[in-house]
């Protein structure tokens, strides 16, 4: 029987953070191998991998797209001019950019995948995704490929543009793919009760706990536009209240082996699952 997972390469992870628009090459290159590993292990394993966007597209919205959304406010889609539309095309470049990086490698380590780029197939209103065709997506996976999505600036018909997270993404292909598992692969280890002294990390979260670790999240510590570790917690939280057999990991990418193992069943990192989850 096949196993759907869905595996996120998170920014901090992929990228400097701290240097715009620079590539982890060598880890990059790593995680690929990892990924290509990992489905030679378990061919029953069915892959959606996303990657966030790091320094590539949280640079470019605060430098080119940010002043323009902070003049003119969210609402009137229509009267955002030049600047601004010349502004959402960097961070679309910028995004895309770092998406290449990606298919580079995964190429280099053979694994076939293919990129379905969200700002050609998401369609959002107000912040919200209202559209996404998934005939392409089902495509790719039936025919055994690896679908890759990514954090990226989309049209928005109300507020002209919105940076949709590849949390956000995945949460609303997750409520209708169904997948068993979510992982989101960064630097930190996992969910921390002392951050950022990174002492004591939190094993588990549901949603009756947590109310006790709220004080424990807190942003990202680089450049992020599409929100830190309560944002990424919260929005599993309520994925894992949808979907109660869904199980999600919050884990570091950044050892060597790592990835492998969490695609391998490993209860990596911080697990998040609903109360009734044993």
């Amino acid at each position: 029987m096949r196993e759907l997972v869905f595996l996120k390469l998170g920014g901090s992870l992929i990228t400097d953070k701290n240097q715009r628009y620079t590539p982890r090459l060598n880890r990059l290159n790593g995680l690929a191998q990892e990924i290509r590993d990992a489905l030679a292990d378990r061919p029953e394993l069915t892959l959606v991998l996303g990657h966030g966007s790091g320094s590539f597209g949280h640079y470019a919205v605060q430098e080119y797209l940010a002043p323009h959304v902070a003049a003119l406010g969210h609402g009137s889609a229509g009267h955002r001019g030049r600047a601004y539309w010349a502004g959402y095309s960097e961070v679309w470049y910028r995004a895309s950019e770092l998406n290449r990086y990606v298919m580079d490698a995964l190429h280099g380590a053979g694994v076939a995948a293919i990129t379905i780029a969200p700002s050609a197939t998401v369609q959002v209103s107000a912040g919200r995704i209202v559209k996404w065709g998934l005939a392409s997506m089902n495509a790719a996976i039936e025919a055994g490929l690896v679908p890759v999505i990514y954090g990226d600036i989309v049209f928005d018909g109300v507020n002209g543009s919105t940076v949709l997270s590849t949390e956000a993404l995945m949460v609303h292909l997750a409520l209708r793919l169904h997948p068993r598992r979510i992982l989101l692969a960064g630097i930190e280890a996992g969910v921390w009760a002392d951050y950022p002294r990174r002492t004591e990390r939190i094993d588990r979260i549901t949603p009756s706990s947590y109310p006790s670790v709220t004080a424990s999240l807190g942003g990202s510590h680089a450049t992020d536009v599409t929100g830190g570790m309560r944002d990424k917690v919260e929005q599993m939280l309520n994925l894992v209240r949808a979907v109660p057999d869904l199980r999600a990991q919050i884990l570091s990418g950044e050892p060597q082996g790592s990835i492998r193992a969490a695609l391998g069943g490993a209860a990596e990192g911080t697990v998040i699952v609903a109360d009734s989850t044993t």
